[in-house]
């Protein structure tokens, strides 16, 4: 029977913003700091929320970063600074499982 595949401690991490330009910005500044080994972003999408007591809907684009446990903090940090949102969607997910070599790079990309 083969070994279970060793775990890397790899998060994603998804975010939304409300224009397109601004998600790009957010992915390329966190992978030009290291904090994100890359970001995907979808868009539009459309989101649904109460907020300050009123139901809204906007369109919306997400961004998905995959960064390791231990860059989580940072990143976390960043986008709550760079984001315009008061309170901006942060929400990181663990892979439990991947592509070995991918999940590799990964780490290797976020290292400080």
């Amino acid at each position: 029977m083969d070994a279970e595949p060793k775990a890397l401690a790899v998060l994603t991490v998804l975010t939304t913003t409300d224009a397109e330009h601004k998600a790009r910005d957010l992915a390329r500044g966190a992978v030009q700091a290291r904090l994100a080994a890359c970001a995907q972003i979808t868009g539009p999408v459309t989101s649904v929320y109460r907020w300050e007591g009123e139901i809204e809907t906007a369109q919306e684009w997400q961004l998905l970063l995959k960064t390791t446990t231990a860059r989580y903090a940072a990143l976390e940090a960043w986008l709550a600074d760079a984001h315009d949102y008061d309170t901006p969607e942060i929400i990181a997910t663990p892979v439990a499982r991947g592509n070995a070599a991918y999940l590799e790079w990964v780490e290797r990309e976020t290292a400080e």
